[in-house]
């Protein structure tokens, strides 16, 4: 097999993040988005160091396991490449990928839980939409990334992950920058003033945050400077179900394709309240929250499930975000201290606290391993919550070096999960089980919560 060659191949098995896995000619290939029993059409890609890499160009055969798609968008948004499976289905590729990482790797875990999105449609509640094309030059869209085209965009406004308020948010307002002749941005020559979309809506409140992000340039071809206060106008005219709490002006001049900038709050306040598991969080722009409310409740009682008493315990809460696990720690702990490198996160922490009237918590902002040397008191609990990137092996080792009887690791990504796991074993910790907690149904991603035990001497 030569690089650029077209061949077709049967699926035997997935792999963590969303690959496929088959063997042709004695020799095993790995296709991005194939889905385990399909006949594919692909062409080789890579070929280096044992390793072929082809890409996914049609499903010559779909899988018996498959079924009809629900979603008027199939096949060409990039997002919910599992929606062709039944939701049990879905639940055992997911655990069947899990597996199949851990393994290759010889590390022995066994799946013991996999715990369901107590919604399976309708439940996210934060949607990033971007502006652009479905073709370059074409007109104006608001929607998501095209299926295998990061560049393009596609309309979404019948999207099934979340409730009428999004998609009528989604529809007015690209028919709103269209009759207003809006400029989109162009990543090329950075010129143009429509960027994305951000929608929040909080399940327990029902209050929705509207975040445009945009540059400051001319909003159209008149050279006009943006009217956020017509702008406002005809977001508060729409019926919601909920309630418009919010609606903020993204000031983005820079050259990442991110939502980054100053905030201009155009109505309202910067922030939506949400509810969860007797707390009340304030949910600004740039904090992470679990974009699964329910889902996030689940996450959160079975990873405090598998700590075994926290009355008068002193907590650690590392990469701790808003503060979620911890404040739910601190209802019973003696101390909580929380650390975050995010600043914005950390003030959110605080404040979310105060609003709780915890004030047995500390967060502190900064890099985990720098800031861990800094708290003088021990920990009896330690649960870690790192973004997709991991721990890091220095970090991992610091937080061993506690030499406490177990520790909880609640992660994102499976593949940076087992990176740390191994580092993990080499200081004496070993995890007896891993479970599972679909957050995000439809897709590929997946929540994992080991607990690990310190071995015995």
């Amino acid at each position: 097999m030569k690089k650029g060659e077209e061949i077709i191949i049967r699926i035997d098995k997935m792999k963590y993040p969303n690959v496929g896995i088959g063997q042709l000619d004695g020799q095993s290939i790995r296709i991005k988005g194939a889905l385990t029993n399909q006949l594919i059409k692909g062409r080789i890609s890579k070929k280096r160091s044992g390793k072929i890499e082809a890409r996914l160009l049609e499903v010559v055969e779909r899988s018996p396991l498959e079924q009809s798609s629900f979603c008027e968008h199939f096949n060409i948004c990039g997002g919910c490449m599992l929606q062709t499976f039944d939701y049990k289905g879905q639940l055992e590729l997911k655990k069947d990928m899990v597996k199949a990482l851990f393994e290759e790797a010889g590390y022995s875990i066994p799946i013991d839980l996999v715990v369901e999105s107590p919604e399976h449609f309708e439940y996210r509640n934060k949607m990033e939409f971007s502006f652009g094309d479905a073709y370059k030059d074409g007109p104006l869209t608001l929607g998501m990334h095209k299926k295998g085209h990061h560049h393009d965009v596609v309309d979404v406004p019948m999207c099934h992950l979340v409730d009428e308020d999004f998609r009528l948010i989604l529809r007015e307002v690209l028919s709103y920058a269209k009759t207003q002749e809006l400029l989109k941005f162009n990543k090329r020559s950075n010129q143009g003033f429509l960027r994305h979309l951000v929608v929040r809506k909080s399940k327990s409140t029902g209050e929705i945050m509207i975040a445009l992000s945009a540059t400051t340039q001319a909003c159209n071809p008149k050279g006009d400077a943006f009217d956020g206060a017509h702008f406002v106008d005809f977001l508060r005219g729409l019926n919601y179900s909920g309630t418009l709490a919010s609606i903020l002006y993204v000031k983005n001049d820079g050259l990442g394709d991110v939502v980054a900038g100053d905030i201009e709050c155009l109505y309202g306040r910067d922030f939506i309240v949400e509810h969860l598991m007797g707390l009340t969080f304030n949910i600004h722009l740039y904090a992470f929250f679990q974009t699964n409310t329910l889902g996030a409740e689940r996450l959160y009682q079975t990873a405090i499930n598998l700590i075994p008493d926290m009355n008068e315990k002193v907590c650690f809460d590392l990469f701790s975000g808003t503060g979620t696990i911890g404040q739910i720690m601190a209802k019973h702990a003696k101390t909580v201290y929380g650390i975050e490198w995010v600043s914005e996160a950390v003030e959110a922490a605080r404040e979310n606290a105060s609003i709780n009237k915890l004030d047995n918590c500390t967060f502190i902002c900064g890099d985990v391993f720098e800031k861990l040397s800094e708290i003088e008191d021990k920990p009896d609990v330690i649960v870690v919550d790192p973004p997709r990137s991991g721990m890091g092996e220095k970090t991992t080792k610091a937080v061993a070096a506690y030499d406490i009887p177990q520790i909880v690791y609640v992660s994102c990504n499976p593949a940076t999960l087992l990176d740390d796991l191994l580092v993990f074993a080499k200081c004496g910790y070993y995890a007896e089980s891993l479970s599972i907690v679909d957050m995000f149904p439809w897709t590929g991603g997946v929540e994992s919560i080991v607990k690990l035990q310190k071995k015995s001497m």
